[in-house]
C-alpha cells in the first residue's frame, strides 16, 4: 500500500513537471525528434517590419520548442529580401538575424530577386555570396526533396 502511494505520488510529480514544462513553452524531453525545416519569406505586405519581426520570432520559438533539435533554412525572395535591406539600418532586425544565425539558421537569398531589384549581396545585411541561390522557389522545392518540411508563416 505504501509502495503504491509512493508510485502515485511520483507519477503526480512527473505529471506536474511535464505540465510546468508545457506551460513554459518547452516540450518534454524526447517529445520532438530532429526536424529539417524550410521557411518561406516572400515579404509581409504593407507593414513589412512587423511581419519580419514575427517571422524571426516564430523561428526563434521553433528552435526553443525543439530544444535546438532542428535545422532551419529561410529562403528569402521577392519582397522578403527587404528584410536584409532594412536590417542595414534597423539594429533590432540585425540583432534578431544575428541571433538566429548564431543558432545555426541559414538565410538564403534568391539570385533572381537580386537581379530584378538590382541588388548585390553587399547591399544586404550580413549576406555573403554563398548565401545566394539561383531561384528562391526552386530552392524550396529542392529542400523539400531533401526532406525539409515547408512552412510559410
Amino acid at each position: 500500500m505504501v509502495l503504491a502511494m509512493a508510485i502515485c505520488a511520483g507519477l503526480g510529480l512527473a505529471g506536474t513537471a511535464q505540465a510546468e514544462q508545457a506551460s513554459a513553452g518547452a516540450a518534454p524531453a524526447g517529445y520532438y525528434t530532429f526536424q529539417k525545416v524550410v521557411y518561406q519569406n516572400d515579404g509581409g505586405g504593407p507593414d513589412a517590419k512587423a511581419y519580419f519581426q514575427r517571422l524571426l520570432h516564430h523561428i526563434g520559438a521553433h528552435i526553443a520548442a525543439t530544444n535546438g533539435q532542428v535545422e532551419i533554412r529561410v529562403v528569402n525572395f521577392a519582397s522578403g529580401v527587404q528584410l536584409f535591406v532594412m536590417a542595414r539600418e534597423d539594429a533590432d532586425l540585425a540583432k534578431a538575424i544575428d541571433g538566429l544565425r548564431a543558432k545555426g539558421v541559414r538565410f538564403m537569398i534568391c539570385h533572381n530577386t537580386l537581379a530584378g531589384m538590382k541588388l548585390t549581396p553587399a547591399d544586404l545585411y550580413g549576406v555573403k555570396d554563398e548565401d545566394v541561390v539561383p531561384s528562391g522557389v526552386a530552392e524550396i522545392a529542392r529542400l523539400q526533396g531533401l526532406g525539409f518540411v515547408y512552412i510559410h508563416p
